[in-house]
């Protein structure tokens, strides 16, 4: 007969690198190998405890599983290996990327060589306690018979304990929808299209697309820029900003976020590249009156390619009007891209290197970039 779920208590804490993401990372984890989360706590910050070292962060999470209790603690081992976690079986207490812990495994008392449930000194630890209160204020512990309310008030624990701003989100579906909108902007060829398709497809965003190939001053261009550069870089303005007015205010009831394969400050960086002194002094004057109006990434991500893989895609892709692209177009495009990024004040910013990342064709890849999205925002918080 299958064993009912029962329902776990964990506390997670770090004091090294990126703490918040470790422990976001533990959290999706958690989900995926070992059971649902129910609950998760604040997060806290409070100094070291027992030894010398950085301040940690501290959370606790209730999961509900299907585990038995000692593969579920292989499982919090397997997870803190994975954050780089090195355990050592003497020496004390000592930093760590991440640390879980098995607090409580429903009602049940376990006394083993490898497993003590009740967490033994649980009641002693104020970074334990504060979280468990917020999600399990009247769980009582099976061995001491009060509830965390009481043992919080009872502990001799003294350290500081601050209630920090970071939240943390029980699966990737949720962390996203909280941005609300993203950017994956590059060089022509970098893949942006490919990979806004793919967070769509894969997160339920509602998707917008540049549409370039319906502009039939883009092949005009490629063969004559002096003449059709003034004229091609107007209609992709008008365009974009049509495009960016009309799908980022429309509400989707059906998808959770928004992603877009371009930003429509891309209007001016290209401009300055084409366009002559004076025709982008008059072209910034009707784009300084639509970017007011147009809605701002809470995360722009720039994918990064080299010249020469670049034009390999380039070439791959096939298109006609594309043939011939020098590679000094393309640089001088790169370079207006980092100079965008560098003088925006607020702006959200995060250069993923995909050189070596085939994030159409590996999962692994595509996991690395949404890895490095989600640790870039949680590098801000704590």
């Amino acid at each position: 007969m299958k064993k009912a779920p029962v329902l776990a208590y964990i506390s997670l804490g770090s004091n090294l690198g990126n703490r918040a993401y470790y422990l976001q990372k533990a959290i999706f984890s958690l989900g995926n190998l070992a059971g649902e989360i129910e609950a998760i706590s604040p997060v806290y910050q409070t100094a070291a405890w027992g030894f010398e070292g950085g301040d940690f962060l501290n959370a606790c999470v209730a999961l509900r599983t299907e585990l038995p209790p000692e593969r579920l603690l292989q499982c919090l081992l397997q997870i803190e290996k994975l954050a780089g976690r090195e355990r050592v079986a003497s020496g004390g207490y000592r930093s760590r990327t991440l640390d879980l812990d098995l607090l409580y495994y429903g009602d049940e008392i376990i006394r083993t060589d490898t497993l003590s449930v009740p967490h033994p000194s649980l009641e002693k630890r104020r970074f334990v306690l504060r979280p468990l209160a917020d999600i399990a204020p009247q769980f009582y512990h099976p061995v001491l018979g009060k509830d965390h309310r009481n043992l919080l008030q009872e502990c001799g624990d003294k350290n500081g304990l601050e209630r920090t701003s970071i939240v943390l989100y029980k699966n990737r579906q949720l962390f996203f929808n909280v941005l609300g909108f993203v950017v994956i902007e590059g060089n022509i060829g970098a893949g942006k299209t490919s990979l806004a398709r793919k967070i769509s497809e894969d997160l339920n965003a509602k998707l917008i697309l540049e549409r370039f190939e319906d502009n039939p001053f883009l092949p005009k261009f490629y063969q004559d820029q002096a003449r059709y550069a003034f004229p091609l870089e107007l209609s992709f303005l008008a365009d974009r900003y049509q495009q960016f007015i009309e799908e980022t205010r429309q509400l989707d009831l059906f998808k959770n976020f928004v992603v877009s394969d371009y930003d429509i400050y891309k209007s001016l960086i290209f401009a300055k590249i084409t366009l002559g002194e004076e025709e982008f002094k008059l072209y910034r004057k009707f784009f300084s009156v639509m970017y007011r109006e147009v809605r701002k990434p809470k995360l722009y991500i720039y994918l990064y390619q080299n010249t020469g893989r670049l034009l390999e895609q380039i070439a791959r892709r096939g298109r006609d009007y594309e043939e011939g692209i020098p590679a000094e177009y393309l640089e001088k495009i790169q370079s207006g891209y980092f100079d965008f990024m560098k003088h925006t004040p607020g702006l959200n910013s995060l250069i993923v290197d995909a050189g070596d990342l085939d994030f159409v064709s590996r999962p692994e890849d595509y996991q690395t970039i949404l890895d490095q999205m989600i640790a870039h925002v949680l590098l801000k918080q704590g």
